[in-house]
């Protein structure tokens, strides 16, 4: 167990490790969470024992509950409070419990690239915390598929200049067409390297995955690969605001030398 598990793991998602014969051999690892009475993210170390409730101390770990209570060490006040199951085959555990619940939140700057689609990322968060994975890739989806033409829009400004004419007629094509893996399959040669890092295609990655998942995969799959679905998705949206911010800074800097060069030639 680590503390990526208790900080950032939804409810019953399933966390791979190598499970101790014995509970006692348990790590009590330090985490770093918001405190609700500093305001701020603080260190939080556990406090009770995973053994509490049994009568002695190596309890067997298989198929076995257990609560964990951790205390923030700067106001020696806040606790945080969890409970995790622990597989009986000692493959892997997962929280059952929570207190307070798991923390939705998006960062700033990704909200605001969001947009519109905020509020349908937050609600595939929700999903998560809930364990319903395919109601997450739902919403993801539906973002990759309202957010594609903003891309292939954001990006026109970047393609090198022999692929312009290319470019600019396949993103016609995409225009043409409601299916987002046509406008995947139309534009895909053609994104620049920024956005295909080591020659994979985040696009069409992210388009199938979320597809299949949906239409073949359970909750519990689905919830497996949320978290890497959502990576892609911050990936994408990261370009689109650093591409914007490009384009604007640039525009700035040539309005300002135009600006001086008119001022000093009269």
């Amino acid at each position: 167990m680590n503390a990526e598990f208790l900080e950032e793991y939804s409810l019953f998602r399933k966390f791979h490790c190598d499970v101790p014969m014995t509970v006692n051999l348990f790590p009590k690892v330090p985490i770093h969470m918001q405190c609700l009475t500093c305001q701020s993210e603080q260190t939080f170390n556990m406090i009770n024992e995973y053994h509490e409730f049994f009568h002695y101390v190596n309890v067997p770990s298989g198929d076995t509950k257990h609560r964990l209570l951790y205390r923030c060490e700067s106001c020696k006040k806040f606790e945080r409070l969890f409970y995790i199951y622990i597989d009986r085959n000692l493959k892997y555990l997962y929280k059952i419990g929570q207190y307070p619940e798991w923390e939705i939140k998006i960062d700033k700057q990704i909200e605001k690239a969001l947009g519109k689609h905020a509020a349908n990322f937050k609600k595939g968060l929700v999903c998560e915390s809930q364990a319903y994975g395919i109601g997450a890739f739902s919403y993801y989806r539906r973002i990759t598929e309202e957010i594609i033409d903003e891309l292939l829009e954001s990006i026109s400004n970047i393609i090198p200049p022999e692929d312009k004419e290319k470019y600019n007629e396949a993103l016609e094509k995409t225009k043409r067409t409601r299916v987002t893996q046509e406008k995947i399959d139309i534009i895909k040669d053609l994104l620049p390297s920024i956005l295909r890092p080591n020659g994979i295609n985040p696009l069409g990655v992210l388009h199938s995955e979320l597809s299949e998942g949906i239409h073949s995969s359970s909750d519990e799959e689905c919830l497996e690969h949320a978290e890497h679905i959502k990576n892609i998705l911050v990936f994408l949206l990261d370009q689109i605001i650093q591409i914007k911010h490009s384009a604007s800074a640039f525009s700035e800097s040539m309005k300002k030398l135009l600006e001086k060069k008119s001022a000093n030639s009269k």
